[in-house]
């Protein structure tokens, strides 16, 4: 009896979830990374007879134009071609759920649990980043406000430059350690 119990199992425990890059961030010299909190996004698709619905509902104007964006009270949308974007609520809205409510044509489709967004912050940001992305990141080319669908290493990437030295970085959760890992190893590069 002895032996059979000393054989038996633990009852597993629930595990907890870690959040990817969970703790994660970096401080080099110009250049500061650090994993922005969770936000509730979406890839959103419509014609041009939708926008007008669509940016009514989602309280924020769709931008028409390669490579821009808008925001308005804790909400962007990223043009990311003539007829997508990337809707970023960081204001805990829920888009899907407004998008729901639009007759007009549209797919949306919630992919808040696919992405994570690093904060690439500092005078070295720029620098950092192109160590992988092969865009033009000068304010002249790429001002604050502009967002395109890249990519960073071997990976595809969202960028959006929120302020003069400081970028979001969207990219899959399932790639997030490789680009957290060739950002941290590119500002150590850019701070030398």
């Amino acid at each position: 009896m002895a032996k059979a119990a000393a054989n038996k199992i633990a009852a597993p425990t629930p595990a907890g979830r870690r959040a990817a890059l969970a703790g994660q961030e970096l401080s080099a010299a110009g250049v500061t990374l650090a994993v922005l909190p969770p936000a509730e996004r979406i890839s959103l698709r419509a014609p041009d007879a939708s926008v007008a619905a669509l940016s009514k509902a989602l309280g924020v104007t769709l931008p028409r134009k390669p490579k821009t964006s808008a925001a308005k009270a804790g909400r962007t949308a990223l043009w990311l071609g003539p007829d997508e974007w990337l809707i970023i609520d960081e204001a805990g809205r829920d888009p899907l759920a407004e998008c729901a409510k639009v007759t007009a044509l549209h797919s949306a489709v919630g992919i808040s649990h696919r992405n994570i967004a690093i904060s690439v912050a500092g005078p070295a940001a720029a620098a950092t980043i192109n160590s992988g992305c092969p865009q033009d990141l000068s304010l002249g080319a790429f001002p604050v406000g502009a967002a395109s669908r890249t990519i960073l290493g071997k990976v595809e990437i969202v960028l959006l430059r929120t302020a003069t030295n400081t970028f979001r970085v969207e990219c899959w959760r399932s790639f997030s350690d490789y680009v957290f890992t060739f950002l941290s190893e590119a500002a150590g590069d850019a701070a030398a």
